[in-house]
């Protein structure tokens, strides 16, 4: 990075520090401020479309405007370390510096670093791949520390942790939150381990934000996670609306709950519950006991996309559709293109659901991860399909990942029940051959608008 841009990164930082400090005695006025900010500031093209959304919500007084009011209502220490972590150091500053190592070292550089502290958990979820892993491996904090250590030479301050049952060792994530302010944490997690001492640990830290796992509505989610867990579920988000800080919502839609999920009447529970947030997640046939007859039919899917893309537009919840959204970020982004799984044993793997690997962080760098061969046969073939609706090389394109594992000699990281590439990927091809169809006739659909 340039001394002009170092320059220019250094004064934006000031410039939003000193306009946190003012937002909230009048965040009407002085929103659109802060905005103009992060327009003069952002890298060309950064989250263009997103920013012209709020900017065009804030005019209109519409549901963006909502989230922003709902916001605003946060802990007012909590709101601002994560504006000043998540958009100057994570977003803004970060991922210029990604961008200027990713080209001089020709590998990805990735937003944000997922790992598991913990392969343990409290519950046991039917059709969870976390449960293939066993109990027993961890991430010690000193491995989580030097991983985030050296993730930030790197311009990596985005981290989120899956599991297992990350809070199992909440303890260690709180003083990790400690060691490293400048950082913005997000967990994965079921959200039974809440407490009311946990709420006022993610008070003190201010940079800890939960992603509660959420099947849907009672019957649907006990189903799945077990009888009881629903009621700790919605009294965990209770404490933590309570105590005014921001969580979120992880739901995977299957063949099985998708109708529920992308209702109306679950956006409205979900907002009434107090969540910020809703990341959609497909479901992945990953592992030997995975159930192929949960990933949804080609029309389920469809009405899934449909609904989420209509509630944008009149809900006041940021919705992401993992497998559906590829198009704003250019396809597939794993492999390090925009982030990459470390599981608890520390093998780094290209995604979260994709468990092949040619090394372990206990015996190398991040940045030799990233240049271990997996990861540049990544970096080499992204985008694996032009049609954004078929964006991952194992559930779209399954005969892709076979090839990047073959070429790389790479191995199965699920030290409990290996699973070869070609045994996890002949699940998908069906599922692929029949949502080609619907993903072309979508993607065309999308193209016609875009050049209207």
């Amino acid at each position: 990075m340039g001394a002009m841009d170092k320059a220019k990164r250094a004064a934006m930082a000031a410039a939003v520090n000193t306009a946190l400090s003012y937002l909230s005695k009048d965040p009407e006025q002085n929103i659109p401020k802060l905005m103009d900010l992060v327009d003069r500031f952002s890298p060309d093209g950064w989250y263009e479309g997103q920013r012209s959304a709020i900017r065009n919500a804030i005019r209109e007084k519409g549901n963006w405007w909502q989230l922003i009011e709902r916001v605003y209502e946060l802990d007012p220490g909590v709101r601002d370390v994560f504006f000043r972590n998540f958009i100057v150091n994570a977003s803004l500053n970060g991922s210029a510096i990604q961008e200027d190592i990713a080209k001089r070292e020709n590998c990805n550089v990735p937003w944000a670093v997922l790992l598991d502290p913990t392969s343990a958990c409290n519950l046991h979820c039917t059709g969870c791949w976390a449960a293939e892993y066993g109990n027993k491996l961890n991430l010690t904090l000193e491995d989580i520390d030097s991983i985030i250590r050296q993730g930030k030479e790197l311009g990596i301050y985005m981290y989120i942790y899956t599991g297992g049952e990350p809070l199992v060792r909440k303890a260690d994530l709180m003083k990790l939150c400690e060691m490293h302010p400048d950082c913005e944490f997000l967990s994965f997690t079921n959200a039974t381990l809440i407490d009311e001492d946990f709420c006022r640990e993610m008070l003190r830290v201010k940079n800890f934000i939960p992603a509660i796992s959420l099947e849907g509505f009672e019957e649907a989610n006990d189903s799945r996670r077990g009888p009881g867990v629903y009621e700790k579920v919605t009294h965990a988000m209770a404490l933590l609306k309570e105590h005014n800080l921001p969580f979120g919502i992880s739901a995977c839609y299957t063949s099985v709950n998708y109708n529920d999920i992308s209702s109306e009447k679950f956006f409205d529970h979900m907002i009434d519950l107090g969540a910020l947030f809703v990341w959609f997640f497909h479901y992945m046939p990953v592992g030997n006991d995975a159930v192929p007859a949960l990933m949804p039919t080609p029309e389920q899917r469809e009405t899934v996309y449909r609904r989420i893309r209509g509630f944008r537009e009149t809900k006041a919840i940021f919705s992401l559709d993992f497998q559906n959204d590829a198009e704003y970020i250019g396809g597939c982004i794993a492999g390090g293109r925009h982030y990459l799984h470390i599981n608890a044993n520390g093998d780094v793997d290209p995604c979260v659901f994709i468990h092949y690997s040619n090394c372990n962080i206990h015996d190398c760098t991040l940045m030799e991860a990233l240049k271990s061969p997996l990861f540049q046969a990544y970096h080499d073939n992204q985008p694996f399909n032009d049609n954004m609706l078929r964006p991952c090389p194992m559930l779209e394109n399954p005969e892709r990942l076979q090839e990047l594992v073959k070429a790389t000699g790479a191995h199965s990281t699920d030290l409990q029940s290996p699973e070869s590439a070609e045994h996890l990927c002949e699940k998908c091809v069906q599922y692929a051959a029949n949502w080609k169809p619907s993903a072309d006739r979508l993607w065309e659909e999308t193209l016609e608008k875009k050049h209207k």
